[in-house]
């Protein structure tokens, strides 16, 4: 299984991004895609999820209005577009996978990608 970011960099505020995970290795299609982030000293939080089959968008409430989470199953891919950045938005940026199989919870992160918003 791999989960793989890309996207990720330095950009000024108000500026944008878009955050690309690519999936190996499990049936996207199936599982619920989730994007989280960590700032320094802070807890890792749920930023947006996609969930399946309808693919229902749920986005934490710091990022409504300025994100959007979308997924493209052919391509196993999860996209997470970041518009008005801000300095807070300062973070590594994690996807994530969650599904089940035989009634067990598979739970699957990529590696991270750095954010910074910064002048």
């Amino acid at each position: 299984v791999q989960l793989v970011e890309s996207g990720g960099g330095l950009v000024q505020p108000g500026g944008s991004l878009r955050l690309s995970c690519a999936a190996s290795g499990f049936p996207f299609s199936t599982y619920t895609m989730n994007w989280y982030r960590q700032a320094p000293g802070k807890e890792r939080e749920l930023v947006a999820s996609i969930t399946i089959p309808g693919g229902s968008t749920n986005l934490a409430g710091s990022v409504k209005g300025r994100f959007t989470i979308s997924r493209d199953n052919a391509k196993n891919t999860v996209y997470l577009q970041m518009n008005s950045l801000k300095p807070e938005d300062t973070a590594v940026y994690y996807c994530n996978a969650q599904g089940m199989v035989l009634f067990s919870l598979r739970d699957y992160w990529g590696q991270g990608t750095q954010v910074t918003v910064s002048s």
